[in-house]
C-alpha cells in the first residue's frame, strides 16, 4: 500500500490520563500486524510513553527470540513548527501510516501534527471532567452550552486544512475506559457528546475499556495482538482483543478487505 505520503493518524488531547499513548501503540502495532509499514513519532519528549512502550517491545523481541511486528519509532524533542514538518516528511517517507502521539499540552509541534493529520483521534474518559475538554455542559440540564477552546482550535485547523489542500480531517472522539455497567451519568455524557459532535463535527466510537491488562502489558511492550507470547493469557485478554479489533474497524482507516493480512489471530507474526 506504500504511497508517496502516509496516512497520518494524530492522537491529541490536552488532558492526560485518557489512555492516549496506550491506544496509539495498539493502533500502530495492529497496523503493523496487518502487514502495513508503520512509523511512529512521540512528541511528548518528557513522558515518552509511546516510545518507551515500543522500546520495551523491542527488548522483548530480543529476549523471546520472536519476530513480533514492530513499527519504526522516534522521539521529536523540538518545538519548531517548520522543523517538525520536515521530520514528518522525512521520517514518514515510505510508510503507509504515520502515528503521532502528542503531549497533554499545546505547543507548535502539536499544532502541526493536528493540521497535517488525515485522522485526528481524541481519546477521552467517560466523564464530564473529560468532556469539558471539548465542550461546556449546563449543570442542571446537561445540555452543551458551548464548545471549548480546544474544540474551536480543532475546528479552525480543519477549516485551514480544507482550504489549503482540500483534505477533510476525520476527527474521531474515542470513548476510552468505558465501564461495563450502565449508569445515568454515562447516558448523560453520551447524550452531551453526541450533541457536541453534531455541532463541531466529530464522530464518536468506543475505545478500550478500563482493564488492568493494559498496564500489565506495558513493561514487556506487548499488546493484545500478541496472545501467543503472553504468559497466562485468558478470556479477559481475548475479550479485550475484540475491543481493539472493533476500535480499529471504527477508525475507518483501512479497507479491511484489501489489507495485506487480516487482523485475526494473536499468534506471533512470521
Amino acid at each position: 500500500m506504500t504511497t508517496s505520503a502516509p496516512h497520518i493518524i494524530c492522537f491529541a488531547n490536552e488532558k492526560g490520563g485518557t489512555g492516549k499513548s496506550t491506544t496509539a501503540v495498539h493502533v500502530a502495532v495492529a497496523l503493523a500486524t496487518m502487514g502495513y509499514k508503520v512509523a511512529g513519532i512521540d512528541l511528548d519528549f518528557r513522558q515518552r510513553t509511546f516510545v518507551r512502550y515500543l522500546e520495551n517491545r523491542e527488548a522483548s523481541i530480543r529476549r523471546l527470540g520472536q519476530q513480533l511486528p514492530l513499527p519504526r519509532f522516534r522521539v521529536y524533542e523540538g518545538l519548531d513548527a517548520d522543523e517538525f514538518l520536515d521530520v514528518i516528511n522525512s521520517f514518514g517517507a515510505g510508510a503507509d501510516f504515520l502515528i503521532i502521539d502528542t503531549p497533554g499540552r499545546d505547543d507548535p509541534a502539536t499544532r502541526v501534527a493536528i493540521t497535517r493529520a488525515n485522522t485526528l483521534v481524541t481519546p477521552i474518559n467517560d466523564s464530564f471532567i473529560d468532556l469539558d475538554l471539548i465542550g461546556q455542559v449546563d449543570p442542571e440540564t446537561f445540555k452543551v452550552r458551548r464548545p471549548s477552546f480546544y474544540a474551536e482550535l480543532i475546528w479552525d485547523a480543519r477549516k485551514a486544512r480544507a482550504k489549503t489542500d482540500g483534505v477533510t480531517v476525520d476527527w474521531v472522539v474515542l470513548r476510552n475506559r468505558l465501564q461495563h455497567v450502565g449508569a445515568r451519568n454515562m447516558t448523560r455524557v453520551a447524550n452531551a457528546m453526541e450533541e457536541l459532535g453534531r455541532r463541531v463535527g466529530f464522530r464518536i466510537i468506543p475505545g478500550l475499556s478500563e482493564r488492568v491488562i493494559y498496564r500489565e502489558l506495558f513493561p514487556a511492550g506487548l499488546t493484545l495482538l500478541d496472545l501467543g507470547v503472553i504468559e497466562g493469557a485468558g478470556i479477559s485478554h481475548i475479550s479485550a482483543r475484540q475491543e481493539l479489533r472493533e476500535m480499529i474497524s471504527g477508525l475507518s482507516i483501512i479497507d479491511e478487505s484489501a489489507a495485506p493480512q487480516p487482523l485475526t489471530s494473536g499468534a506471533v507474526a512470521a
